[in-house]
């Protein structure tokens, strides 16, 4: 599993992450899960935009940069939307929808990805 934190803030993102860095599972990402329980999380690699087709339940997405710096921010993504494009991103970290609120992570925030 893979502990996310938040280190600007010092918050707890998500206790156990998954990570999704193949081709197969970038593409399924969460769409085969009823729902994302809390404390859970999935980072996408090489991703700029999600989308949310044929999803089951909103989440919230952080696009973190090359520097583990957070470079954008989707708040409650509901099913069969899209996500903006964040040029500067070089991965997602897909959350419970709330998780963003939770641990106040903000653009301009650094994020810890840690392997527990």
């Amino acid at each position: 599993m893979i502990a996310i934190t938040n280190t600007t803030k010092n918050t707890l993102i998500a206790r156990n992450g998954r990570l999704a860095d193949t081709f197969f599972s970038r593409m399924i990402g969460l769409l085969n899960r009823p729902c994302l329980p809390k404390d859970e999380a999935l980072i996408i690699t090489c991703c700029q935009s999600i989308h949310m087709f044929f999803m089951r339940f909103a989440i919230d997405a952080i696009f973190v940069d090359k520097k583990d710096c957070v470079v954008g921010i989707v708040k409650s993504i509901k099913p069969f939307r899209l996500s903006p494009i964040f040029f500067k991103a070089s991965y997602v970290i897909e959350v419970p929808e709330g998780a963003i609120v939770q641990s106040e992570t903000s653009i301009g925030d650094k994020i810890q990805v840690q392997n527990n």
